[in-house]
């Protein structure tokens, strides 16, 4: 298992109590192995996974796409994903053209 890139992303987590609602922020990772894309509390293996896009949504956040064989999964970015994406990319090449 090889780390070949991470990506910083925020999950909004929402309490609510009977007085009032708050919404923080955890920052949280997403990591690109060579077998595996890992987020916090799910594991995609690479054959799973079909493709990664992203979509600013303003100057301060975006939106990260994780497109897989189960469905479409969105991650906040506040910092720009394309290395990761582009690194995403770049090793599914090697993958097919090498295999």
């Amino acid at each position: 298992m090889e780390l070949i890139a991470s990506q910083p992303y925020v999950k909004v987590v929402r309490q609510v109590s009977s007085l009032q609602q708050t919404d923080t922020e955890e920052k949280r990772y997403m990591h690109l192995y060579n077998d595996k894309v890992v987020t916090k509390h799910r594991e995609f293996p690479i054959d799973d996974v079909l493709d990664m896009s992203y979509r600013f949504v303003g100057k301060d956040s975006g939106m990260l796409y994780l497109h897989t064989l189960k469905g479409v999964y969105p991650y906040i970015v506040k910092t720009s994903p394309e290395d990761f994406v582009e690194s995403f990319k770049e090793f599914q090449n090697k993958r097919r053209y090498h295999t």
